[in-house]
Formats: C-alpha cells, structure tokens, sequence
C-alpha cells in the first residue's frame, strides 16, 4: 500500500509539473502581447494516511489561475487612440462582429489597453475586432446621466471623418474710441462706420454695420452718439438703435455716462451690454460699463477701432479625436474648435481575479467577481486613461525561466521516484525466486 502510493503520488507530481509548465510556457509565448496578464499555478499536498508506524502519500493536487489585478508597465505609442488604464479599472469593449451582424444587445466585455483605430463604418475598434463602448455626449457636449450598474446607454464609439461643425457668432466686445471732437459746436457731423463679421447657425458669414453719428450742437459740446446697427443677412434692417452720452467731467472724461436703447435689447449695465437679434438668433455686444474705463470712449479727435473681439467660427472639418485621462473623447476641427462626443467610462468590479478569462485579452463578469459598476476615469476606486500607450505584458521572462528550471528538476525528481518504486517492486518480486 505504502509503495503503491507513492507511485501514485509521482504520477500526481508529474501531471502537476506538467500543468506548471503549461502556464510558463504560455506565460513566455505571451511576452510580448499587449495586456496580457500572467498565469500562475499552485500546488496542493493532499493527505490520505497519516497515522502511526505508517504512512500513505496522499500526492498533490493543482490549480491555476490568472493574475488580472496584475498590470504590466505601460509603454508610449504615437496613435492617440492607443489607450490603457492607468490603476485599476478596465475599458468596455464589444465585439464587433456583433455590430456588423446588427445585434441590439451586444455582449459586454472589458480590457486594460488596447490599439483603436476607425474603422470602414468609422467605429473605434483593434485589429482583433474589439469595438470601444462610451456614452454618447449632447449636442452642447456635456454628457446625460446614464445608469453606473448596466450597460444601458453604452454605444460602440463611432467617429465621422467627413464630420464638420458650425460655431455661430454670440457675443461681439468692442473696444472704440469715437472722436470727442465730433460733437462740439461747427464739426462737421460725419458718421464713422465699423463693419463686423459674423457667422449664423449653418456657418454662413454675415456683417454687422456699426456706425456711429455725433450729435452737433449749435453750442458747445453735445457728448453724444447714436449708435445705429444694421445686419446684411437680414437686407440691411437696423437691429440695433442706441443713444450713447459720455462724460466730460474730471477723472471720468471720456467715459460712457449712460446708455439709451430705442431698438433692440436694452443696456446691461451690470455686464456692460446690449443685444441685437439678427436672422441666425441673438448677439450680446459688450460696449464697456457706466463710469469704467474700456469698451466706446470719447477722447481726443481719432476714430480708432482698439479692439474687435468675437466668437464663432466658420464651418470646420474633423481633423483628429483623442481621448483625456477622464475618458471624455474630443473631436478636433480644422477651424480651431473641439467638441466632446463621447465618454468611456471604467469597469469595476469586487474581486478581479474572478473574471472570465477570454480571447484577445478581455474579461467577462461572474458569480466569482461580482457585479460590475461604471466610474467615471480618475473617480472613485478607478484610475485614469492614458492615450499615447499601451499596456505590456505582465509576464516577468527572467522569472519564467527561473520557474522553469525548478519544474524541470521536479518533474526529473517525480520520475525518478517512478523508477525508484519500480526496483522495489521488482526487489519484491525477486524474493520468490
């Protein structure tokens, strides 16, 4: 019996060593995949007989597992869609021979790193055929609640090269000076002109005619301007009607003194605005606050436009994306904009080495590692995401090879007790003779 096993329990080392030596090997021929982590295996001693006088070798029993809380170093790339997390957390992928079958749900998967390009169809997918999930942002780019414990509004990230994006013209700030000259007794009443662009909702260029006529007294010196406003898209029409006085006393010469409105939008005098509404929708006009210096003056005898500041743009065509460290996907235009489409938010769960280990280095939930949740990158327990990099494997080759030799000598020792065991039975059988 003792004999026996003993054999039995060589034969237990052996196919244990062997499954050792599986994993090295794995380990080893995974080197230099992207995010791959490492398996290990562990060996169990098993107890049959440990009484008195005798003992029977129970052997050894083995299980393996893969570390997947493991991260290995990350590593600079120059695609900006390479992407791996920095701490813990992981990606949510899809496969995306399921999108291009149509199915409504699609499976849920997760990795640490991977290599997304646009595709044909202008998803966000890696050569293995994993698809990046995010929320699709607002058409203002801010991002709408979405349930943290499903899928529910996770979409696969589809970009558009050919996208373009119009900026309309809001806020106009002008910074004038109007002759103080011109309204003072014998000028000669001349209306100074300014022309601004603007561009409306689709993109169109438009102009706002800005012209200012002093009023001439017949006696000293009026202070005062009519500021008329007038919009090309809308045939020429006056948007816009104001009384401008400045001041002429010490120390605020030359300053706006108040501010009348006949048509448009009545003065702010808290923001130091007026708003004209022409065909695309409203513009605020920063003309500069009561008393405070800045925005239309009168001073000296020069007409000089200082300053003409606006915003809005003309029609821009996509030209890159990229992804921040808290997920959120920025589209880049040719016209110096940038909006946020996407979010991809990071995968946790209660016990990462319980996940399903699955091809092209993603995970599946299970019983064993609890629900997942949604965090938004760089909140929470989660890390951030790192564009520019990838991640590499986990597998330590110097440790692999030195794992390796210690296999080899057990797995050599294991035989040699079969052999052993074997000229004790045959000393056994050799007593009858």
């Amino acid at each position: 019996m003792t004999i026996s096993s003993s054999l039995n329990a060589s034969v237990a080392g052996l196919a244990s060593n062997a499954s050792r030596l599986a994993t090295i090997s794995d380990n080893i021929a995974n080197s230099a995949t992207y995010g791959y982590k490492r398996a290990v295996t562990d060996f169990h001693s098993m107890v049959i007989d440990s009484g008195q006088g005798r003992y029977a070798a129970g052997g050894v029993r083995v299980t393996s597992s893969r570390l997947i809380d493991e991260r290995g170093p990350l590593v600079s790339t120059t695609n900006p869609t390479d992407l791996a997390v920095r701490g813990q957390g992981m990606l949510p992928v899809t496969q995306t021979s399921a999108i291009g079958a149509g199915v409504s749900d699609l499976p849920f998967q997760m990795t640490t790193t991977g290599s997304f390009r646009p595709d044909a169809d202008g998803f966000l997918t890696t050569s293995s055929g994993l698809a990046l999930l995010g929320w699709p942002a607002n058409s203002d780019g801010t991002i709408p609640p979405f349930p943290r414990e499903s899928t529910g509004g996770l979409e696969p990230i589809q970009v558009n090269a050919n996208q373009f994006i119009a900026d309309p013209t809001t806020r106009v700030d002008l910074a004038v000076n109007l002759p103080a000259t011109g309204t003072i007794a014998g000028a000669s009443g001349d209306t100074e002109v300014l022309s601004v662009e603007y561009f409306d909702n689709l993109g169109i260029s438009g102009d706002l005619s800005i012209s200012f006529s002093p009023t001439v007294p017949g006696t000293g010196a009026s202070n005062t301007w009519t500021m008329l406003i007038e919009d090309s898209n809308s045939g020429g029409a006056v948007v816009g009607e104001y009384t401008l006085e400045f001041d002429d006393a010490p120390g605020l010469g030359g300053r706006l003194l108040s501010v009348t409105d006949t048509t448009g939008t009545p003065y702010d005098p808290a923001e130091g605005t007026v708003g004209v509404t022409v065909a695309s929708g409203d513009i605020t006009i920063g003309i500069g606050q009561i008393g405070e210096p800045g925005g239309l003056t009168q001073l000296s005898d020069d007409f000089a436009p200082v300053s003409i500041s606006k915003d809005g743009s003309s029609v821009g065509t996509m030209t890159s994306i990229e992804v921040d460290a808290n997920g959120y996907v920025h589209a880049f235009f040719d016209n110096g904009l940038s909006r946020t489409i996407y979010q991809v938010p990071l995968v946790s769960v209660q016990n990462t080495n319980g996940l399903l280990t699955q091809d092209r280095q993603t995970y599946s939930v299970t019983t064993d590692s609890g629900d997942f949740y949604l965090w938004d990158a760089g909140g929470g327990p989660t890390g951030d995401i790192v564009s520019f990099a990838r991640e590499e494997s986990a597998t330590d080759v110097a440790g692999e090879l030195t794992q390796l030799i210690q296999t080899q000598r057990a797995y050599s020792s294991n035989a040699k007790v079969i052999q052993t065991v074997d000229e004790m039975l045959q000393e056994t059988t050799n007593i009858k003779r």
